[in-house]
């Protein structure tokens, strides 16, 4: 019923929800979230950037009829950057972005009855960051006893480990939406096959009866002896 479904879909939505994640240790920041989208509706959301940033956009459907929605990403001046139309999923990277806010909108307009879940993730490269916090941090450690340290390369093998820390997180974050949507594939499977199983299972039931009420009636002897 559409009330079950729409049950799943909130229970699904609250297992599923996550929130942004910033890691402090590099220029990198991670924002991923889940969403109910109704049936035709579009929902809307921004992510300001500053000049010469790096934005990687993904989304994935994860429950709801057909797997698929609208998609446009729009840039600050109001220019269509992307446009994709009823996809499952989609991975989309703005190189350089611009100072302003970019607008990320989902479509499931063309679906009247069927609300959609969708997982997105925002993952934003600032290159503008990338050298500030690092030089003060470099300047202070920095003293006569460590002037023969390699501060470049160590400062290189961390930037190497919050990139992979990077990586380990969006990987995750897409492998919970993946798990999200095969659970609610599976569950909604289950209950058709359960219900036509109930329906297979009733009608041979009737034809069963119809026989066997046929074959009685066939040796039912019907004259009448008279004495």
């Amino acid at each position: 019923s559409m009330m079950t479904a729409s049950a799943q879909l909130c229970l699904l939505a609250y297992l599923t929800l996550t929130l942004g994640l910033t890691l402090g240790l590099g220029p990198n920041k991670n924002m991923g979230f889940t969403f109910l989208l109704p049936a035709g509706s579009t929902e809307c959301f921004y992510q300001k950037t500053a000049m010469n940033d790096s934005m990687e956009v993904e989304y994935q459907v994860i429950a709801g009829s057909g797997l698929d929605v609208g998609f446009i990403l729009l840039s600050p001046t109001g220019h269509r950057l992307v446009s994709d139309f009823r996809r499952s999923d989609g991975i989309h990277t703005v190189d350089p972005t611009v100072d302003g806010d970019y607008r990320l909108c989902f479509d499931n307009n063309f679906s009247k009855m069927s609300e959609k879940m969708v997982f997105f993730e925002v993952v934003i490269n600032s290159l503008n960051s990338k050298n500030g916090g690092q030089d003060d941090w470099l300047d202070t450690v920095m003293s006569d006893s460590m002037v023969d340290y390699k501060m470049e390369d160590i400062r290189a093998r961390m930037d190497s480990v919050h990139r992979h820390l990077e990586k380990s997180h969006q990987v995750q974050a897409m492998l919970r939406a993946f798990e999200a949507r095969d659970r609610y594939l599976l569950e909604d499977n289950l209950w058709r096959v359960s219900f036509w199983s109930c329906v297979n299972l009733s009608v041979m039931l009737t034809v069963a009866v119809v026989q066997i009420y046929t074959l009685r009636r066939l040796f039912v002897n019907t004259k009448q002896v008279r004495t």
